[in-house]
């Protein structure tokens, strides 16, 4: 990755670790779930309100370092307005970028969310920019907890 692409990487995360979209919480959701990750502290609820199947309102509350806000903030913009089984495809598909091995393969389904592609040089950052994906595919299918451990 060139240090120009890099640096707008940055950017971006930064960006929506300062500026989360879709911060809050919604007061008639129709399904929530939390998510935890004991090692560095990060936790997250996700809040959906779904209809017919779509994913009509997403947001989240919680507390966590910038990749983990900048994840959950880029989540929620990339999720909201698709169908449930959208939302799901996007999931499986951002957890295969940021967990394969070998020569990065480019995601351009992901659109924006490809400036977390780099959190897979820092095994150790995978658990949190994963951490609000694991917890909205917990809300997807109904609710509950979700750890990272």
């Amino acid at each position: 990755m060139s240090l120009d692409l890099r640096e707008l990487y940055q950017e971006v995360i930064l960006d929506h670790n300062k500026r989360p979209r879709n911060r809050g919480r919604l007061d008639d959701a129709t399904s929530t779930a939390e998510g935890h990750n004991p090692l560095c502290g990060d936790n997250v609820t996700i809040y959906l309100h779904t209809t017919d199947g779509r994913v009509d309102q997403v947001a989240f509350e919680g507390q966590g370092c910038a990749i983990s806000t900048a994840s959950a903030s880029l989540m929620t913009e990339a999720v909201q307005g698709k169908t449930v089984e959208e939302a799901q495809r996007i999931f499986r598909e951002f957890q295969q970028m940021v967990t394969a091995t070998g020569e990065p393969v480019e995601h351009p389904d992901l659109g924006d969310l490809e400036v977390l592609a780099g959190v897979r040089e820092y095994p150790v950052r995978i658990k949190c920019a994963t951490l609000p994906w694991h917890t909205l595919n917990a809300a997807l299918v109904g609710g509950g907890e979700v750890s990272t451990e």
